[in-house]
């Protein structure tokens, strides 16, 4: 049996890790970890290493609000993908953008999810079962179509996170019809204290194993073999009204498509 490879970008944070040293404790499981920083991602597959005994696992450093840089990643993957998890975000407290001008938030949290997508469709084609889980949050809101930047808003990192997680479960249900031959979902996936809660001033009352029991459950399980566009919490699917705002998924699908 050819064994599954799995990508997790996010890899080296709190929730990231922990997903990606579950799938690795299965030695029939390939886990490609992805994140920005090179030192960080190689501690954390050290690490995953150690712990599962599983040497199928490696990480690319990549900038993932850059589309170009997500684009020369693909280039470097060879072989299919089976599960393609989204799962990285960012949430500075001053407004920031990257060097293609582009909010920093919307660039990393909603596009990065999108040009990874579109990056990896191909690879993901050529698998038997492929999906993409993509990791977003009960605390969503406050999306503004027409100013998804806050170019006219005043930028609060609680705001534009909120507003990044409706775009990720939105944007799962626009990709889930538009990638008719992959199972795409979105999950939020548990409440782990983390750098990042923590830069929104939450906490968190579950361990990062029990923040990543869901997402896993999106990549693995045979439960959600026939289920595609929907919205998850604690393993079971729930309903999320944003995703059910036809006009404005196409709308918010389309704006992205243009960056």
């Amino acid at each position: 049996m050819s064994k599954k490879t799995f990508i997790i970008t996010g890899a080296y944070g709190t929730i990231g890790s922990a997903i990606a040293n579950i799938l690795a404790k299965n030695h029939d499981h390939q886990v490609i970890c992805v994140g920005r920083d090179k030192i960080q991602l190689d501690n954390v597959i050290k690490s995953i290493k150690g712990s599962t005994n599983n040497e199928a696992v490696r990480g690319y450093a990549v900038d993932l609000s850059m589309k170009d840089n997500i684009y020369e990643f693909a280039k470097e993957i060879n072989e299919p993908i089976d599960v393609l998890i989204n799962n990285h975000a960012t949430a500075p407290n001053q407004r920031q953008e990257t060097s293609n001008g582009i909010e920093l938030q919307w660039a990393t949290n909603v596009l990065g999810y999108c040009w990874m997508m579109d990056a990896f469709h191909e690879h993901l084609k050529k698998a038997k079962h492929p999906r993409i889980v993509n990791v977003a949050s009960y605390w969503a809101g406050d999306l503004d179509l027409n100013d998804l930047e806050f170019k006219q808003r005043k930028y609060n990192n609680n705001t534009a996170y909120r507003q990044a997680k409706q775009a990720n479960r939105m944007l799962t249900s626009a990709y889930a019809q538009h990638f008719k031959d992959i199972l795409v979902n979105v999950v939020h996936p548990g409440d782990a204290s983390s750098k990042l809660s923590n830069s929104m001033g939450f906490g968190g009352h579950e361990t990062p194993e029990q923040s990543a029991k869901t997402p896993v459950y999106l990549a693995t399980s045979e439960e959600v073999n026939n289920i595609t566009g929907k919205y998850f919490e604690n393993c079971r699917q729930k309903t999320c009204p944003f995703m059910n705002e036809t006009e404005n998924v196409q709308k918010l699908y389309e704006i992205c498509k243009r960056y």
